[in-house]
C-alpha cells in the first residue's frame, strides 16, 4: 500500500467510525502533511481518494468536509436453507473458478488468496534458500509420517495463543488445511454419512464432501454469531448426522468470531449426541482483536474436537504446509495419511519452523491483521458507492473476505459469466452451498490491492448488477 492509500484508509476508518462527522470540516493540507511526517501531495492525492469514494466534498477556498454519510447496508439476515441431508453439487462451477488461477489477465476477486507482497515475508524467502543450501540432505531425505518435529513443537506453540494446551506429539502435518480436512473426515466418516455444516460453506468443503461421497445437511446461520445451536441440535434429533463441520473464527465466508458461549454450547450439544466436531481454523490467526480469539478445541476435554489449520492464508498458499490436532482420532488419522498421502515435504516445513521460532511470523500476521482491515474497509465504501440500493453487507471480525446479499432477482450466477468476458471473476453465492442457494449473494476477495484498477473492477461490477436489476 502506497502512502497516500494508507493515509486515505485511515482517514476513511476515521469518518466511518464518526470521528469526523458529517458537515464537518477536516484537517488541511499543510496539518495532515507535518501530523503524518508526509508530503503536501500525497495528502492531496489521499484527499482525492475520498473524494472518488464521495466520503468528502472540496469546497472552493475553505478545504474539504465531510460528505453527508450513505446509511450502511444492513447485516444479512440468518440463513434458511433446506434442512435435509443432500448431495453436494456446484462442481463444474467450482472447476472453472479453479481454472481461472492460471489465467494472469483476470481480476480474481472470486478466490481467496491472500496478500503475498509484504516484506515481512523476506525473512521466511531468506530462511527457504538457507535451508536449500545448508540443509540440503534434510530437503531430499523422506519425512517422517507425523511431519517435521521442529515444525510440530512451533505450532504447540502457536496453538496456545488459541487457548488449546497440546503437545508436539498430538500434532500431524498436512499439506495444507483442505488435506487436513481431508484426512480428518478419512479417519470418522464412512462413504454415505452426513455431515451438518454451516450454511453458506466454504465451496472447498462443499467439494471435498463430495469427493469423500458425504452427505451435507445445511444448518441456519447467523452472519454475526454463527450456526444456530437451536437449529442444529433439530437436525441431530432427526438425521445420523456423523458430525459437524465449524469456521468459528473468521468464518469463511461470513466473517464471523462465533462468541464463547456459543463455542461452549455447541461442544456441549456434541457431547450430548456422541459426534465429532470438525474445526477449520485457517483465518483465526487473522481476527482483529487481541488477543486472537479461543478455539473449540481448546475448550475440549475428550478429544471429539479434530482442529485443521494451515499456513495458506496467514503466509502464503504455495508453501502448503498445514497439521491437524486429532484428539482420540491419532492413530486413525496416522493411518490414513500413511494409506492416502504418505509423507509431505520436508524443506517448507523446516522454513517455517525458523520462520515462527525467529519471531517473523508475529510479526507477519500483526501487519497482515491491519492491512486487511484497512481493505475491508475500503472496499466495503467502495461496495456502497458503486451497488445498488436493498444490498446486505456483513462486517468481517476478521480475515479479508466479504460476503454480499443482493435483490433476489439478481442471479449472480449469470452475471459471473458476463464479467468472465470482462476478464472479471468473482465467486457466486451459490457455489457455497450444497444445493445451489444463494444465488443472489457473492463473496469478494478484498486482499487484492487497493488499487485504481481494483476500484474500476468493483465499480464494472456494479453496473453489471444495476443492469441485471434492470432486465
Amino acid at each position: 500500500m502506497t502512502r497516500y492509500q494508507h493515509l486515505a484508509t485511515l482517514l476513511a476508518g476515521r469518518i466511518e467510525q464518526g470521528l469526523y462527522r458529517h458537515g464537518e470540516k477536516l484537517p488541511s493540507v499543510r496539518s495532515l502533511s507535518q501530523e503524518h511526517g508526509v508530503s503536501i501531495s500525497t495528502v492531496q492525492q489521499a484527499y482525492q481518494v475520498l473524494e472518488n469514494l464521495q466520503l468528502i466534498t472540496p469546497q472552493p477556498r475553505s478545504g474539504y468536509f465531510v460528505a453527508p454519510s450513505k446509511a450502511k447496508p444492513p447485516v444479512p439476515a440468518m440463513s434458511r436453507p433446506v434442512q435435509r441431508p443432500v448431495d453436494v453439487t456446484q462442481w463444474d462451477e467450482v472447476l472453472t473458478l479453479l481454472e481461472g488461477r492460471e489465467d494472469k489477465t483476470l481480476a480474481t476477486f472470486g478466490g481467496g488468496a491472500p496478500d503475498i507482497s509484504q516484506p515481512t515475508l523476506k525473512p521466511l524467502w531468506r530462511e527457504m534458500q538457507r535451508v536449500v543450501q545448508h540443509q540440503i540432505q534434510d530437503v531430499l531425505r523422506y519425512d517422517t509420517l507425523p511431519g517435521r518435529r521442529e515444525l510440530r513443537e512451533q505450532i504447540a506453540r502457536l496453538m496456545l495463543d488459541g487457548g488449546a494446551a497440546i503437545t508436539a506429539d498430538e500434532i500431524v502435518i498436512a499439506s495444507g488445511c483442505h488435506p487436513a480436512l481431508s484426512l480428518a473426515l478419512l479417519a470418522v466418516c464412512q462413504p454415505g454419512d452426513i455431515i451438518a455444516v454451516e450454511s453458506p460453506s466454504y465451496y472447498g468443503t462443499m467439494q471435498l464432501l463430495r469427493g469423500l461421497d458425504i452427505k451435507a445437511i445445511e444448518i441456519p446461520t447467523d452472519p454475526e454469531t454463527g450456526i444456530s445451536i437451536e437449529a442444529l441440535e433439530l437436525a441431530l434429533e432427526q438425521w445420523p448426522i456423523k458430525g459437524v463441520i465449524l469456521v468459528p473464527n473468521c468464518n469463511n465466508p461470513l466473517g464471523f468470531i462465533m462468541p464463547e458461549a456459543r463455542k461452549k454450547a455447541v461442544l456441549a450439544l456434541a457431547q450430548r449426541h456422541d459426534i465429532v466436531i470438525f474445526e477449520d481454523d485457517i483465518y483465526g490467526e487473522l481476527a482483529a482483536v487481541y488477543p486472537r480469539p479461543c478455539t473449540i478445541k481448546s475448550l475440549d476435554i475428550d478429544g471429539r474436537v479434530l482442529l485443521c489449520s494451515s499456513f495458506t492464508k496467514t503466509v502464503a498458499p504455495g508453501l502448503r504446509v498445514g497439521w491437524i490436532a486429532p484428539g482420540r482420532y491419532l492413530d486413525r488419522v496416522l493411518h490414513k495419511k500413511y494409506a492416502a498421502i504418505g509423507t509431505n515435504t520436508p524443506g517448507p516445513q523446516l522454513a517455517m519452523a525458523a520462520f515462527i521460532r525467529d519471531g517473523h511470523y508475529h510479526r507477519h500476521v500483526r501487519r497482515m491483521r491491519q492491512i486487511y482491515q484497512q481493505h475491508l474497509e475500503t472496499y466495503t465504501c467502495w461496495v456502497r458507492q458503486y451497488f445498488p440500493c436493498g444490498i446486505c453487507v456483513t462486517r468481517p471480525q476478521g480475515g479479508y473476505l466479504l460476503w454480499i446479499e443482493l435483490p433476489e432477482t439478481v442471479d449472480m450466477v449469470c452475471v459471473s459469466r458476463m464479467l468472465c468476458r470482462l476478464k472479471i471473476q468473482i465467486a457466486p453465492g451459490s457455489l457455497f452451498s450444497a444445493s445451489g442457494k444463494y444465488r443472489n449473494c457473492l463473496r469478494l476477495n478484498c486482499a487484492l490491492p487497493l488499487t485504481e484498477a481494483n476500484r474500476e473492477v468493483i465499480k464494472q461490477l456494479g453496473e453489471a448488477i444495476h443492469a441485471a436489476l434492470e432486465e
